[in-house]
């Protein structure tokens, strides 16, 4: 199979050893176990091609009739998370409705990106949201020492542009980082180890994919 995703979860970070001795930082993801929910095919009504994953089990009553309703069809036991992943046809071919993916889906010395939310920080000003540099502490400068100084003009356009950097909402927004090397695979346990940091909390839900960039095996 050439295209490989997977959904899991952020256990923390760590530090392993490598066989050259050196001492290497490391993300520990626990990976899966996902359920293959659908195949869609670019001949079919859907009109292009895809997987869909579920992960995380739930009781029953934790879901909404529609979504309990949806897994009854499938003969599977509800799912938390449901992500849709686009790939190529012939890739499609290679998964099989009810299916499990595990950990083993990747290898030592792969290239992965993952995607997570990152951590929400709350309102923050331009200073700690952008780096900006701050008024001078001295002479004629009062009440904007952390301000953002001017915004906009009061001719042309007579407004602010769109995309400005101005004080908000820090973090809790998806991010991704492509190209992290997976460092070691626990298939029993469900366990992979990546070199470096990964976006999001302690248990936060992340999605595993193939590195478009860098790819070790054809």
């Amino acid at each position: 199979m050439r295209a490989r995703a997977l959904l899991g979860k952020k256990v923390g970070m760590t530090q392993i050893f490598a066989e050259d001795g050196q001492v290497v930082p490391v993300t520990v993801l626990a990976m899966g176990p996902c359920v293959v929910l659908e195949k869609k095919s670019c001949t079919g009504k859907d009109g292009y091609s895809a997987i869909k994953i579920g992960y995380d089990e739930i009781r029953p009553k934790l879901a909404n009739k529609p979504r309990l309703g949806y897994f009854a069809k499938l003969g599977v036991k509800p799912m938390r998370h449901i992500r849709e992943i686009r790939m190529a046809e012939e890739d499609v071919a290679n998964y099989e409705v009810g299916s499990t993916l595990g950990a083993s889906l990747f290898e030592q010395g792969d290239f992965v990106m993952i995607t997570a939310c990152s951590r929400g920080r709350g309102f923050a000003g331009v200073i700690k949201r952008w780096g900006f540099k701050g008024f001078r502490v001295t002479h004629g400068v009062h009440e904007s020492f952390r301000g953002p100084g001017s915004v906009g003009s009061n001719t042309w356009p007579a407004r602010i542009w769109k995309g400005k950097k101005m004080p908000g909402q820090f973090g809790n927004k998806p991010v991704t980082v492509e190209n992290l090397e997976v460092v070691k695979v626990l298939p029993e346990k469900n366990v992979m180890m990546v070199r470096g940091a990964v976006p999001g909390h302690r248990n936060a839900v992340i999605l595993v994919k193939q590195a478009n960039k860098k790819w070790k095996r054809n």
